[in-house]
């Protein structure tokens, strides 16, 4: 015989309101655009940009792919959003004193957003994506790396030139190139870590007697 009481909800889950499987752990706003970009930089670092898919970042968010795509239209602008927020900013430099060692501690915050994760996925992509996406990952490079590199060079040149330590005619614009240059050349082709003893030597043989009043 049935009770008619009993609801057939056992005591131990009176009370309880159930999640449905597909809602649990879901994520909204920027807790969602963050996730969606964690997971995208988690496919460059494990399968590339060949590897990457929409689909792939959506489970790794926990979200539809729908989510994605209403963010961002293409792989390549998602992409693109990912390594621009993700490159480590190289902050202000404070005076150590002498343009060597001015250029020293920037020369060292750039190798370590070289070697960021961001910055590792960015120079690994050039050498998957075809020849369009990659013009799109130059000009990223050009407005997150490039530019911020030379424009910290210039004001520290600026400051040496007032602090007496630096030539006032290196101001041009192959001046303030060198350090992004080689770094980027050396990292890229001859495949150079950086290591501190190398950036020593950059600066003591070819920019601080180029810069030396």
């Amino acid at each position: 015989m049935v009770d008619s009481g009993r609801s057939g909800v056992s005591p131990s889950s009176a009370g309880r309101s159930e999640v449905p499987p597909s809602s649990a752990g879901r994520r909204r706003g920027e807790q969602l655009v963050q996730a969606i970009l964690d997971s995208a930089l988690d496919q460059l670092s494990t399968v590339g940009w060949n590897g990457l898919t929409m689909e792939g970042v959506a489970a790794g968010a926990r979200t539809g792919k729908a989510a994605v795509y209403r963010r961002w239209p293409s792989k390549a602008d998602l992409v693109a959003a990912v390594l621009e927020a993700g490159m480590p900013p190289l902050g202000e430099i404070p005076d150590q004193g002498s343009i060597r060692e001015d250029l020293a501690l920037l020369c060292r915050r750039m190798r370590d957003a070289m070697h960021s994760r961001s910055g590792t996925a960015l120079r690994s992509l050039l050498h998957e994506c075809d020849s369009v996406s990659a013009q799109r990952f130059h000009e990223l490079i050009r407005t997150v790396v490039t530019e911020p590199s030379t424009r910290h060079v210039r004001d520290l040149v600026g400051r040496g030139i007032v602090r007496g330590d630096v030539r006032p005619d290196a101001t041009g614009d192959y001046v303030v190139d060198v350090i992004p240059a080689m770094m980027m050349y050396r990292s890229k082709v001859c495949g150079s870590e950086w290591t501190d003893l190398d950036i020593a030597e950059m600066l003591d043989q070819v920019l601080v007697p180029l810069l030396k009043a």
